[in-house]
């Protein structure tokens, strides 16, 4: 890891981390109900840009464009296939940018849920979460993430999976 929270806390009180995510898409130019992680192949210069914004604002951490490139969200936009490349390319897009700086920055690998419901009540089950789960940290792992941070996961079964 090129760059560890520990480190980043022994040297300051508190670490600065991105936010808005969503907002500065829309301000970019992301339309309702387009996905933004299709943006890390078919726009990278504003998902760049998006990077390097909060990078020149003094974040020390900043999340990948990727909270919902897991196949079955990207089911929606008939884009499961590209699960892996698009985590990937989040990534890869963000490791550029931190690479290109002179301060230590965190770039966190973005994983949310899966937005199936898990058994019993749905018909997700643990061994296909993980699985999901599995490819898309994977992608964000060999495209350079430091950490994999798992957000707004609220299924304690379905963080399980992606814990696993």
């Amino acid at each position: 890891m090129a760059t560890s929270i520990k480190r980043l806390l022994d040297q300051n009180q508190f670490i600065l981390a991105d936010g808005a995510t969503g907002t500065n898409l829309f301000l970019l130019g992301l339309e309702s109900g387009e996905a933004p992680e299709i943006w890390n192949e078919t726009q990278p210069n504003k998902i760049r840009t998006l990077y390097k914004n909060w990078v020149d604002a003094g974040c020390d951490l900043f999340l990948t464009n990727s909270f919902g490139s897991n196949r079955a969200r990207l089911k929606l936009h008939g884009a499961q296939h590209r699960a892996y490349a698009l985590s990937f390319a989040a990534a890869e897009i963000g490791r550029d940018i931190v690479d290109q700086t002179n301060r230590s920055v965190i770039l966190a690998g973005s994983v949310g849920p899966i937005g199936e419901v898990m058994e019993p009540a749905g018909t997700l089950t643990h061994d296909d979460a993980v699985e999901i789960f599995h490819e898309q940290v994977e992608a964000l792992k060999n495209g350079g993430t430091d950490i994999i941070w798992l957000e707004t996961i609220s299924c304690a079964r379905e963080f399980r999976a992606a814990a696993e």
